[in-house]
């Protein structure tokens, strides 16, 4: 390994480039594009043979990477932010087939891009030791060093965004990583992963793309010292289970059901857009997203009305299509939770204020955007979390009201607060049970700002330096 960063990697023109680059040598499976059902490419199906072998390989690799410090490996992520930048409009594609998000809007264009930002930011903060006793008698630092081998379990919603918050901050302090991608999506983490490896030494980052049993030898193995997960409270809670024996470190980020509340001072027309896109970035599949809304009895009628009138507005679609903005649902299981639950509300005499009735016998999972109002907070469409384009919009009458069923339930992700009084927005943000509580926006995360859980959505931080420490191991030198 190379103390000095050397570049060497070469833009990748097309997806057509990209799946040549990781095309699969064995046993294969064919992966669909949720937008047209056509077969989008081969994936290759490892076995926990093949993860014993990247995860002996990352092993071996993690010394002489640690070894290189803090400002090197810095070197070797901004290489690796170059590399995605140069080959961004093919690996854009391969996300928009395989995902199914729209090139545009805050989708697959914006998605590479936030691979390279968070590459670059995560190289750019600073992490000293730290100084906790100092008095002229004794003196003691907190230092933060490498764990090992990070093994990164991810999802499908946003399989190379996600991948990057996973691996960057483990490389950047010292880790190898080998990563599991979603059965969903795994060329776009395979793609993403051949783009970064052209800037990395050797054996630094592997992706071993297999079914569950891999995910379960993953988590349960001896020779990984932490393991990241994104995805479901059900699947935390067994990797929680299978990663006990070995105790290992873990950062969880689990199901959510955000609640945002618009206070009655709030603007329903100047917050109607940034209201949709809370709720309904990446057709709603997403962790941190808006969804289920509670307006305040007041404003409730007009807030309604506004968001039918953005709605209506936002082309949904074939990804490819550049004048799209939603697309489909990833797959046909999501496509069916969203369609129970929207039926259900229905069943109960909630109103479908647009959306509620997906097209028969078109190709694709599409939903249309869906807003439901007059609806009952333990319906099951409030109560559990769709993760798609389907909106519940719930009336309140106090404060105490909307807090009470916001604190309602046993997850807590995020969650917004809407008003035209940032004093009084803080004051009901800080009576809300959940990891982040954002004022007149949702779910923006930013590399620099810590994000986790609270309740049942997980425990560990993401981003910035705390990201950081938590891929490392604390240190003590005390004299």
């Amino acid at each position: 390994m190379s103390a000095q960063p050397e570049t060497h990697s070469t833009a990748f023109q097309t997806y057509q480039d990209l799946l040549a680059a990781i095309a699969p040598a064995g046993e294969s499976r064919p992966i669909k594009d949720p937008a047209t059902g056509e077969v989008v490419a081969e994936a290759p199906v490892h076995t926990a043979a093949d993860l014993d072998a990247a995860v002996a390989a990352a092993r071996a690799a993690q010394p002489e990477w640690a070894a290189l410090g803090h400002e090197k490996r810095s070197e070797y992520l901004n290489q690796a932010a170059d590399a995605i930048e140069a080959s961004a409009e093919a690996l854009a594609e391969l996300l928009s087939r395989e995902q199914g998000k729209p090139l545009n809007g805050p989708n697959a264009r914006f998605e590479v891009g936030a691979c390279a930002a968070w590459l670059r930011a995560t190289a750019s903060f600073v992490l000293e030791p730290e100084v906790v006793v100092d008095d002229g008698e004794s003196h003691a630092e907190v230092h933060y060093r490498p764990l090992g081998v990070v093994g990164a379990i991810g999802p499908w919603n946003w399989p190379m965004m996600i991948s990057v918050w996973q691996l960057a901050p483990s490389l950047r302090m010292g880790n190898t990583v080998v990563m599991k991608p979603s059965e969903y999506t795994p060329l776009s983490v395979l793609a993403l992963a051949a783009v970064i490896n052209q800037a990395l030494p050797a054996d630094l980052l592997h992706v071993v793309s297999g079914g569950r049993e891999v995910g379960e030898a993953l988590a349960s193995h001896p020779e990984i010292d932490k393991v990241m997960f994104t995805g479901s409270t059900a699947t935390g809670k067994a990797i929680i289970r299978s990663s006990a024996d070995t105790v290992k470190r873990l950062t969880l980020e689990l199901g959510g059901n955000d609640a945002g509340i618009v206070l009655e001072d709030a603007d329903p027309k100047a917050i109607a857009q940034d209201l949709f896109w809370g709720a309904f970035i990446n057709t709603g599949q997403t962790c941190a997203a808006l969804k289920r809304l509670y307006v305040h009895d007041s404003l409730y009628d007009q807030v309604c009305e506004e968001l039918v009138q953005v709605a209506q507005n936002m082309p949904m679609g074939v990804g490819l299509d550049e004048n799209n903005v939603l697309g489909p649902l990833q797959n046909k299981a999501q496509f069916d939770i969203v369609a129970d639950l929207v039926q259900k509300a229905k069943d109960s005499g909630a109103k479908v204020l647009t959306g509620g009735n997906p097209e028969s016998g078109q190709p694709g999972y599409f939903y249309p955007t869906t807003l439901v109002a007059e609806i009952d907070n333990d319906n099951p469409l409030v109560a559990q979390e769709q993760f798609g384009p389907a909106l519940p919009i719930i009336r309140y009458n106090t404060v105490d009201e909307a807090v009470e069923m916001a604190n309602g339930l046993d997850v807590g992700l995020g969650a917004s607060v809407w008003s035209s009084d940032p004093a009084k927005a803080r004051e009901v943000a800080a009576r809300i049970e959940a990891g982040t509580v954002w004022i007149n926006k949702h779910g923006a995360v930013d590399p620099r700002v810590p994000f986790g859980g609270a309740k049942q959505s997980g425990y560990g931080l993401e981003f910035g330096v705390a990201g950081l420490k938590a891929l490392g191991t604390p240190q003590v030198i005390s004299q």
